[in-house]
């Protein structure tokens, strides 16, 4: 019993360490995805500016273009995620379902020999 609750203490300290591994690397990839964001923001922003000073367009117009841009990229990528996709795991069940066949035609030919 001493060694089940040594093992089962090792377990939980383990878990511990790997749960705030996990933690520490999500604030890590939460703060590269604001700061990734932030980046866009700023380049749109630059990009917006120097577009109407190179064009002589006034800024509003360049950036409800940018805006309109931006809409029909989300409305792609959102027709694209809908798009019916593969049947996950479909060859695992394939091999398990031969497998089952495999198994009932084993046992027909066991019960046969009987």
């Amino acid at each position: 019993m001493a060694l089940i609750a040594a093992r089962l203490e090792l377990i939980q300290l383990e878990a511990k360490s790997a749960a705030r591994q996990k933690a520490r690397r999500a604030s890590f990839v939460a703060a590269a995805a604001g700061c990734a964001i932030f980046t866009w923001l700023l380049l749109l922003a630059g990009a917006i500016s120097w577009i109407s000073e190179a064009t002589g367009w006034p800024w509003s117009r360049v950036s409800i273009g940018a805006a309109v841009l931006h809409g029909l990229a989300v409305f792609i990528f959102a027709k694209m995620a809908k798009s019916p996709a593969d049947e996950p795991f479909s060859v695992t069940k394939a091999e398990f379902r031969k497998d089952r066949e495999w198994i009932e035609s084993f046992k027909k030919t066991k019960k046969s020999n009987d």
